[in-house]
C-alpha cells in the first residue's frame, strides 16, 4: 500500500477550504483517509496553514510521500 500526504477540499462553492490527510494513493481526492494531519486556506490573507508537525513527521519517516502542493507547505512550514 503506498501513501501519500495530500490536500482534501471540502467547503462551498467557490470557498475552497483543504485538509491536510494522510491516505492511501488509490483513493479518491476526497474519500477514505487514514489520518488528518492539518488544514490550509488559501483565501486568507496570509494564508492560513495548521499542520500538526509531530504526526506529519511521523508518517514522513514511515515512508508516506507528500504531494507537490503539500510538500511546499511543509517546507514553508520547515518540515522536511
Amino acid at each position: 500500500m503506498s501513501v501519500k500526504i495530500r490536500l482534501s477540499r471540502v467547503g462551498r462553492k467557490k470557498t475552497p477550504i483543504y485538509r491536510i490527510v494522510v491516505a492511501d494513493s488509490r483513493s479518491p481526492r476526497d474519500g477514505r483517509v487514514i489520518e488528518n494531519i492539518g488544514r490550509y486556506d488559501p483565501r486568507e490573507e496570509p494564508s492560513l496553514i495548521e499542520i500538526d508537525e509531530t504526526k506529519a513527521r511521523e508518517w514522513l519517516d514511515k515512508g508516506a510521500q507528500p504531494s507537490e502542493t503539500v510538500a511546499k507547505l511543509l517546507a514553508v512550514k520547515g518540515i522536511s
